[in-house]
């Protein structure tokens, strides 16, 4: 959504938190360029469903001058662990900076309601445009250009289910820890605390990382039936369903 005003100033960044991909910056000094801040969390599957988008806009424009930063606001404790962060963001090939939010502070200067969220600020730090939640990549990408001056090919859509005209399902709701049962998504996803491994399906999963992963994904939304148990080394901290096409 485009900002009704120009008028709305960049908040600073904490000075006593730490960074990732980056020595600490000062959002000040930050200007002179567009800057677009992206609230996130490496358990939130609707997070790394807008990475794509994010990496891309970071390695096409960062040399017209588009500073991406994300801040990782943790929305589960094991997301505090800052050794386990900044791992699974090494994993996630996160090249952009990163600032770690674990009390949320930058959070509340935005009074940001959720994850992701995405904070266009044009030159002079005035915001230009908002969205929250996933979608809406080219709108944000045309705006990028549009502060930039330049005008491009846009980048492509990582999944069909991205278009904003896609007709999707909605999804069985998200569930707190491990689940079995019936269901019906377009993906499942699960939340662990850790690297360690998952049974899908009677399927032993390894995962790498802390944070959201993908077991299951159908080309359109699927019901059916699913067991997740927890396997070896790491907890289920909830099993989340996306929609698909319809």
């Amino acid at each position: 959504m485009r900002s009704p005003v120009d008028t709305i100033a960049a908040p600073p960044f904490p000075k006593d938190v730490s960074w990732v991909n980056v020595a600490p910056l000062r959002m000040e000094k930050q200007a002179r360029h567009p800057v677009l801040i992206e609230f996130w969390d490496v358990c939130r599957p609707s997070c790394l469903r807008t990475l794509p988008y994010l990496r891309a806009w970071h390695e096409r424009y960062a040399e017209a001058g588009l500073r991406v930063i994300g801040v990782h606001s943790p929305g589960f404790p094991a997301a505090r662990d800052e050794p386990l962060t900044r791992a699974a963001i090494e994993r996630l090939g996160i090249a952009h900076p990163v600032m770690l939010d674990p009390d949320f502070r930058l959070w509340r200067a935005y009074a940001n309601p959720g994850w992701p969220a995405r904070y266009l600020f044009a030159p002079r730090l005035r915001l230009f445009e908002v969205h929250h939640g996933e979608g809406d990549y080219h709108g944000t990408e045309r705006a990028i250009q549009e502060l930039l001056g330049i005008d491009e090919p846009l980048t492509p859509l990582a999944d069909p289910a991205d278009d904003d005209d896609a007709p999707i399902v909605v999804p069985t709701t998200d569930v707190e820890g491990a689940y079995s049962g019936p269901y019906a998504a377009g993906e499942v996803w699960v939340v662990v605390d850790r690297p360690g491994t998952v049974i899908v399906d009677g399927e032993v999963r390894a995962l790498d990382r802390l944070g959201a992963h993908r077991v299951i994904r159908h080309e359109r939304h699927t019901a059916g039936e699913l067991t997740v148990t927890a396997g070896e080394g790491a907890a289920v901290l909830m099993t989340a369903f996306l929609p698909g096409l319809a």
